[in-house]
């Protein structure tokens, strides 16, 4: 199972569809905050991909959750933007939230600055934002009990 993790487009339609369009085989996209109204926009164009979004600190007005957890192949994901938890300080706050649901994978945006690790049993991930200079995103890869992260740094946006 394949899962697209993007975050922080702030009104970058485009290159999310793009993205999206480019990542044929992720069944699951996970959108953390900060572009609500790109990823509502996209949804209807991929509709047999399942579609998780999450409202950002900038997604004013939003009914989003400020949180999900997802069981996806066995393994427990815990996503959130990030600010509630002061990523921008330190991500032990965050790191204490995701081993208190007993996740296997962290995933949170808000700093948009790339991050992947994986930490005593714990894979952590920010995919940095979709948007401006250095674009990246996170793809995770869940097979046979194996967690696979990678994080795609953009060059030319399309």
């Amino acid at each position: 199972m394949r899962i697209l993790v993007v975050s922080d487009t702030h009104n970058d339609y485009y290159t999310l569809n793009q993205v999206i369009k480019s990542q044929t085989k992720a069944e699951i996209v996970i959108h953390l905050g900060d572009g609500e109204e790109d990823i509502e926009r996209i949804r209807h164009l991929y509709d047999k991909k399942m579609i998780v979004s999450i409202r950002g600190n900038c997604d004013w007005g939003s009914n989003k959750p400020y949180i999900e957890e997802l069981n996806v192949e066995g393994k427990k994901i815990f996503a959130t933007h990030g600010h509630l938890y002061s990523v921008k300080v330190d991500y032990d706050n965050i790191i204490n939230e995701a081993r208190k649901k007993c996740a296997d994978i962290l995933l949170f945006g808000h700093t948009h600055i790339a991050y992947c690790d994986y930490i005593d049993g714990l894979y952590i991930m920010n995919p940095g934002a979709l948007r401006g200079y250095n674009a990246s995103y996170g793809i995770i890869d869940i097979c046979n009990n194996n967690i696979i992260t990678n994080l795609v740094k953009m060059k030319e946006i399309f």
